[in-house]
C-alpha cells in the first residue's frame, strides 16, 4: 500500500497530483465506479433540497460535476464551484453547457474559505475530505459559510468492510485501480494514493462524529457500493 504524505505535505502533494490527472480524472471516476458516481452525485443534490434562488457551494469541486448537477435539478439556483487546483477548474469550465445556467468558478482552499459567514443555503462536496490535511477544520469552514438552517451533504469514500467481502474490494483498490491509472492517466502514483487514502480515511460513523463536533445537527448517512462509499448530511441549527 502506498505511503501517504505527512499532514504538512498533503496540500502541496494533493494539488500537484490533481493538476497532473485533471484531464483524465472524470473518465477514471466513471470507469472505477462503473458509472455509479453520477447517481451518487444526483443523490447528493437531491438531499441538499435546493429551492429557487438559493445558493450552493460545491467545495473541492474538481471539474464541477456537483455544481452542474445542482443547476440541472434546480435551474433557478446559484452554484459556486470552488477548488484549490486551478487545472481542475480549467477543465471543468470547458464542460459548461452552451445554454442555460452555469456555475461560478472560484479558486479556494477548503480549510480557509474566502466567503463570508452565512453565505450559502447548502454546501456539497464530492471526494474532498479524505484529501484535506484537517477534516475537522474543513467541516468547521463549511459550517461557517452555511446560513442557519442550511444543509451540508458530503460524498466520500469510507474504508472497505473487513472479512471476506473486503478481500476482493481491497484487491480492486490496490491492484486494479493503479493499473487503470497507469494505462489511462499515465500516473500510477496518483492512483496508488487514491485507494490508499480511502482505506485509511475515517469510517462513516467517525465522520458523522466529526460533523457533530463541528456543530452540525440532524446528521445521517447512507453507505453505497458495498460499503466503500458514504453520503453524509447534516444542518446548521436554525437558531445559531
Amino acid at each position: 500500500m502506498s505511503t501517504l504524505p505527512a499532514p504538512h505535505e498533503k496540500p502541496q502533494y494533493v494539488r500537484a497530483m490533481f493538476a497532473r490527472i485533471a484531464r483524465r480524472y472524470d473518465l477514471l471516476n466513471r470507469l472505477m465506479t462503473a458509472g455509479q458516481d453520477q447517481s451518487w452525485r444526483r443523490e447528493v443534490i437531491r438531499r441538499a433540497r435546493l429551492a429557487p434562488g438559493q445558493w450552493v457551494l460545491d467545495i473541492g469541486a474538481g471539474t464541477g460535476d456537483l455544481a452542474r448537477e445542482a443547476l440541472r435539478q434546480q435551474p433557478r439556483a446559484h452554484a459556486v464551484a470552488a477548488d484549490f487546483t486551478w487545472e481542475m477548474l480549467q477543465v471543468g469550465r470547458t464542460r459548461d453547457p452552451q445554454r442555460g445556467p452555469r456555475p461560478r468558478w472560484a479558486v479556494a482552499d477548503a480549510l480557509r474559505l474566502p466567503f463570508p459567514e452565512a453565505t450559502f443555503d447548502a454546501v456539497v462536496s464530492g471526494f474532498l475530505l479524505r484529501n484535506v490535511a484537517d477534516v475537522l477544520q474543513a467541516l468547521r469552514e463549511q459550517y461557517r459559510v452555511l446560513k442557519p438552517g442550511g444543509r451540508v451533504v458530503i460524498l466520500d469514500t469510507t474504508p472497505p468492510p473487513r472479512g471476506l467481502l473486503g478481500i476482493p474490494i481491497r484487491v480492486h483498490m490496490r491492484f486494479i485501480i493503479p493499473w487503470m491509472g497507469r494505462l489511462i492517466a499515465r500516473d500510477p502514483d496518483a492512483y496508488r494514493y487514491l485507494p490508499s487514502s480511502s482505506e485509511r480515511f475515517l469510517s462513516a460513523a467517525q465522520l458523522a462524529a466529526h460533523m457533530a463536533v463541528a456543530g452540525f445537527q440532524n446528521i445521517g448517512y447512507r453507505k453505497r457500493m458495498f460499503g466503500t462509499i458514504a453520503i453524509h448530511w447534516g444542518e446548521r441549527p436554525r437558531d445559531d
